[in-house]
């Protein structure tokens, strides 16, 4: 099994962290068509290269050289490019972007207005931006967590007017999890969903604080996002079968089965 530190999400972690990271790539297939499209802090690439199937052209732009090495080598479509650069100095041209994705980057940074003046640079004049980023009172207040790899979390205050600033319009968004399931809704209808959990013996109603927030915002009318639900569960079951197969029970059957598959081949 590979090692994950946490900080970028890899295509073999099949947790709750992939869940919510593709739920909110599948919101931004709602605006990127036939359009060109900026991943700031792409990391390992995988949502550059879900962009791209419906995006014009699409730029996958890290920090890390390492991972923009890999990300290039692993993700290779005529629509897509790979460039080291940071979110506080984006390596492309003024006024060249239609939609601006960064998922989970304020926290890992302090350059927060910085990053926004980069982003409206490279924005043209009806450019979208879609960010999300954890609510530090529910992300790490409430749950007493300290996160080694974020340098500066906001809360949603803080968040939402630090958008503000730089666009007329904005619509926010909060998501939260819960079994397999992802959910991301406008804040303001946020109280009005129920969960209930329980048993043939009890049932109760549990009300799960969103720890992350997303922020669609543009200086142009667009289109607001409902309510929307990814199901996760072929994530995790694909979860359960790798756990499966590092078992030691299963490593030993498939060794003991080697010889026997080498002869079925044979006599085929």
């Amino acid at each position: 099994m590979k090692n994950w530190t946490g900080e970028r999400l890899e295509t073999f972690i099949l947790t709750r962290d992939a869940i919510e990271h593709l739920h909110r790539y599948a919101i931004v297939s709602d605006y990127i068509t036939d359009k060109v499209v900026l991943d700031i802090a792409s990391g390992e690439g995988y949502g550059s290269n879900l962009i791209s199937k419906n995006a014009s052209f699409v730029y996958g732009v890290d920090i890390d050289a390492e991972t923009i090495d890999k990300a290039r080598l692993k993700y290779k479509q005529e629509n897509l490019e790979f460039r080291i650069g940071s979110a506080d100095k984006i390596p492309l041209e003024d006024n060249t972007v239609d939609v601006v994705v960064s998922f989970e980057t304020l926290e890992h940074h302090d350059k927060h207005e910085e990053m926004m003046l980069e982003v409206k640079r490279v924005l043209r004049k009806d450019g979208l931006l879609i960010i999300s980023t954890p609510d530090k009172l529910h992300y790490s207040d409430s749950r007493n967590f300290v996160n080694e790899f974020h340098v500066k979390e906001l809360y949603k205050k803080d968040f939402k007017e630090l958008v503000i600033r730089h666009f007329n319009k904005i619509q926010l968004l909060t998501q939260v999890y819960c079994g397999c399931i992802s959910i991301i809704q406008d804040e303001a209808n946020q109280n009005e969903m129920k969960i209930f959990s329980g048993n043939y013996l009890k049932i109760k109603n549990e009300f799960i604080n969103p720890l992350y927030l997303i922020i669609i915002a543009s200086d142009a009318n667009f289109r607001e996002q409902k309510k929307s639900i990814f199901n996760g569960e072929e994530i995790h079951e694909s979860s359960i079968l790798a756990k499966v197969k590092n078992s030691n029970s299963y490593k030993l059957g498939h060794l003991i089965l080697i010889p026997f598959k080498a002869l079925k081949r044979r006599f085929k």
